[in-house]
């Protein structure tokens, strides 16, 4: 069975590919490849962690790393904390954090817990855009800077951050760039040693993977500068101690294979998806798209309402959306995102995410126009404004 709404919420999470589903369950079952990694001394140990290191050189291979540069874990927030915590206890003396306003929580939420501690933090505002410039990233460097840990792709706007121009500054001060890239992983091109990243946060679920795995890119000339944060058994190099999830890894293994094959593809179609939702909505009075000069990636749209009377969840009977992402919504908080770039609380609050991804389709997207009109201009016609087909 289907689910019963069209679905726009990519960015939350994405459904696991079929392909994905069936190399996990070749991992579970008595009849399966289910032994524990860490059990050499036999043939289910031995074939369990052949098809862990399988997947760590297929996650590898998708951002230009070496297989041993790659730290399992159980999602970008642990490989997040792993990062920043785990820099900040290998830290020899307090040491100057910089990130930006626009992060997600589990950067934020992680940064405010280590200036608890003492680091010293700065946090980067974005332009109206949306966009953490290198400029402004220079501009917060200090002598003391030890870690410059930035988003990719912004989990609410779409937006790109050029990670590849503050590379030089930063290591020029000896400091660590570390990446959280769950927004990114599968939809842009990742060269790691490129864009001079040092540790990289990643996530399944994103890529339509399984929930609870990660995994955290350690440059070999970062590994040195990186604490453990969970303790047990010293696996994952000493990094991350716990009994390797055979399926959930080669979920993600396979996941990262079948984007390294259909990036392209999967961009170039999402792309006219999102510029046919796109000539559709904004057509309608009191529209607009937020951060829509900014350098973006197609897959995930803001657009806000200038209707007083229009709330998002006038949608939600009719279409899988959200009004936030998903951390500040369990909160129940106004977008921290969306505050940054200068939308006050009510314009924040008529604001809707839309996400789109590998399944969705222009009849889905047709839907979803027809369902905007449908609160924006209830009396207007049902026709869908759109003229070309996507291809």
């Amino acid at each position: 069975m289907s689910i019963e709404l069209p679905y726009f919420d990519y960015a939350a999470t994405t459904p696991a590919d079929a392909r994905v589903i069936t190399a996990m369950s070749e991992c579970l079952g008595i009849d399966g490849i289910f032994g524990n990694p860490a059990s050499s001394s036999h043939a289910a140990g031995a074939r369990a962690r052949d098809k862990v290191e399988q997947a760590r050189s297929q996650v590898a291979a998708l951002i230009g790393a070496m297989p041993d540069e790659i730290i399992w874990t159980s999602g970008a927030t642990e490989s997040n904390n792993l990062a920043l915590k785990g820099f900040a206890e290998a830290a020899a003396a307090p040491f100057h954090l910089v990130t930006s306003a626009i992060e997600h929580k589990a950067i934020l939420d992680t940064a405010a817990r280590l200036e608890s501690k003492g680091v010293f933090i700065t946090y980067i505002a974005p332009t109206r855009e949306g966009a953490i410039t290198p400029a402004a990233v220079a501009a917060a460097l200090r002598p003391n800077t030890g870690m410059v840990s930035l988003m990719l792709v912004n989990n609410e706007l779409g937006t790109l951050t050029d990670i590849g121009s503050m590379a030089e500054s930063v290591h020029a001060l000896g400091a660590l760039l570390h990446v959280d890239a769950a927004q990114a992983l599968g939809k842009v091109p990742i060269d790691v040693v490129a864009l001079g990243i040092d540790l990289m946060s990643m996530s399944a679920h994103k890529v339509y993977g399984p929930k609870g795995i990660g995994a955290l890119y350690v440059s070999r000339a970062a590994r040195s500068r990186l604490c453990a944060q969970m303790h047990g058994g010293g696996h994952e190099q000493g990094l991350r101690s716990g009994t390797l999830a055979t399926h959930q890894i080669v979920g993600m293994g396979t996941a990262c294979a079948i984007a390294a094959e259909q990036m392209s593809s999967d961009t170039h179609r999402i792309t006219a998806l999102s510029e046919r939702f796109l000539r559709g909505v904004l057509s309608f009075k009191g529209v607009r798209q937020n951060a829509r000069e900014g350098l973006r990636i197609p897959h995930t749209l803001s657009v806000t309402v200038d209707r007083p009377d229009f709330f998002p969840f006038m949608l939600a009977d009719d279409l899988a959306v959200s009004s936030t992402s998903a951390c500040n919504s369990a909160a129940g908080t106004p977008s921290h995102v969306l505050s940054a770039i200068g939308l006050d609380e009510n314009v924040a609050g008529r604001t809707v995410r839309i996400s789109l991804g590998r399944f969705t389709t222009e009849q889905d997207v047709d839907h979803a126009i027809k369902c905007f009109r449908r609160v924006i201009e209830p009396s207007g016609p049902l026709t869908v404004p759109v003229q070309a087909s996507a291809a």
